[in-house]
């Protein structure tokens, strides 16, 4: 496996962010990080649970989400918690700016995975909160999923 190939398998997903929203839109967002926030992606130390984007001087960022530091960072190692910057279109930003402004819609960070190129990217989604019965319809549904794929390989 080379040094390419290696660095794409990175790829930190959100999964309680579908069962909490409806996904309206995605868009792929760059991310500013320092040294050691990248080595530690690499290594696949983040966590995108409890991240959230917001606005601030019409410019979009990240917080809440964790990247743990590097373990071979000295003193210059990041802030785990830092606030980092999102790296979007002009008119990307402003169509979601709009957006946000609506009733019930925000943006949540879905997936956090390394570009061919090596970049480190950020998967945002247009999202819609659900409400209650919308999410006992997803566990019913992915419940009876379930059970058909058990049937199709004969396991039931």
């Amino acid at each position: 496996m080379t040094k390419e190939q290696k660095s794409r398998k990175v790829e930190i997903v959100n999964r309680k962010a579908k069962f909490e929203y409806h996904f309206l839109a995605e868009f792929e967002a760059g991310i500013v990080l320092t040294g050691t926030e990248i080595k530690s992606i690499r290594e696949g130390n983040a966590n995108l649970k409890e991240a959230y984007c917001v606005f601030r001087d019409g410019e979009l960022f990240i917080r809440n989400m964790h990247i743990s530091e590097y373990k071979y960072g000295t003193h210059n190692n990041h802030d785990p918690l830092r606030v980092r910057k999102l790296l979007l279109k002009k008119g990307e930003l402003k169509k979601l700016e709009r957006k946000v402004k609506e009733k019930g819609l925000t943006i949540v960070p879905y997936k956090l995975f390394l570009s061919e190129r090596g970049f480190a990217k950020i998967l945002i989604e247009l999202a819609q909160g659900k409400k209650s019965y919308d999410k006992r319809e997803t566990i019913k549904a992915r419940d009876s999923k379930r059970d058909l794929e058990r049937i199709k390989k004969g396991r039931y």
